[in-house]
């Protein structure tokens, strides 16, 4: 490989551990909660307005998804018995304590996701990221009762530093490099750090932003995304992410179908319905060497 992070290893020459219970595929949710601060450029529904102060039309789409989405959702995932990977921007524990209080009662996984989602995890030497984390870890504490034990990126942002950053800080996994069907480790020198799968397209920012899906496709794309990899999974060790946003798949019009695609997944009783931190942590103890 020509960079650090991890080496190269193909998934079809791998020794890997089966799920616990005979399980035959995990599928996790990541549920991603995040602040957008008022009067700067982020990801926008129109274009055209998303220069101006202020930006009612982008503010408002985006603003959806704390307001109403967030809260659709919840009780979707509740219904089919789906708990949470909450992928959490720290400022979201100051300006929407009742999300919080919501997911603490519910048992959420609470994973860091950098400090809000307009501004990118960039321009940070080694000693200003570890600063950073650190800060964030704090919020969460302070938040939650627990230390955040994964990390995603806003927008999947890096630094040359993060893994080590976060291996050095106690965390146990990275979201960030959505590269796999199996769980791997990365190559860090302060402790040991999983990359556990994600995805970068069952995911519904590229399918309804970049892709111009209906909430029907992309409830599809989930389905589909689930039925081979639980095919795979009958003879190999197989892990399903899912990312989701509020103030999109959370609109009434698609979370109509996207209710849909969690029956399917959870009409599978060989499926582990589990969270991100649970996938990690069993992954972890089954490799400890």
């Amino acid at each position: 490989m020509d960079h650090q992070f991890f080496d190269y290893s193909p998934i079809v020459r791998r020794s890997a551990p089966r799920l616990p219970d005979g399980k035959r595929l995990a599928v996790w949710i990541g549920l991603n909660v995040e602040h957008y601060q008022y009067g700067q450029q982020a990801l926008s529904l129109a274009p055209f307005t998303a220069q101006l102060v202020p930006d009612p039309l982008n503010y408002g789409w985006r603003d959806y998804g704390v307001r109403a989405g967030i809260w659709r959702l919840t009780e979707l995932l509740d219904r089919h018995g789906f708990r949470a990977s909450a992928i959490t921007n720290a400022k979201v524990f100051e300006h929407y304590p009742e999300i919080v209080e919501a997911g603490v009662e519910r048992g959420w996984a609470w994973v860091g996701h950098g400090n809000d989602n307009s501004s990118w995890w960039v321009g940070m030497d080694r000693a200003a990221e570890t600063a950073a984390i650190t800060e964030i870890v704090k919020t969460f504490t302070s938040a939650t009762g627990a230390a955040p034990r994964g990390w995603l990126g806003p927008a999947l942002t890096s630094t040359e530093n993060t893994l080590e950053v976060l291996a050095e800080l106690g965390f146990s996994y990275s979201l960030d490099w959505a590269n796999d069907d199996q769980p791997y480790p990365f190559t860090t020198e302060t402790g040991r750090l999983a990359a556990l799968p994600y995805s970068s397209e069952v995911n519904d920012i590229p399918a309804f932003v970049l892709h111009h899906h209906t909430g029907e496709q992309f409830a599809q794309s989930v389905i589909d995304q689930f039925d081979v990899l639980y095919e795979e999974g009958a003879g190999d060790l197989r892990v399903m992410g899912i990312g989701i946003h509020p103030f999109l798949v959370g609109q009434p019009f698609r979370a109509k179908h996207f209710a849909r695609a969690l029956e399917h997944i959870a009409g599978h009783d060989d499926v582990w319905l589990a969270t991100s931190d649970e996938i990690a942590d069993w992954y972890l103890g089954a490799t400890a060497r």
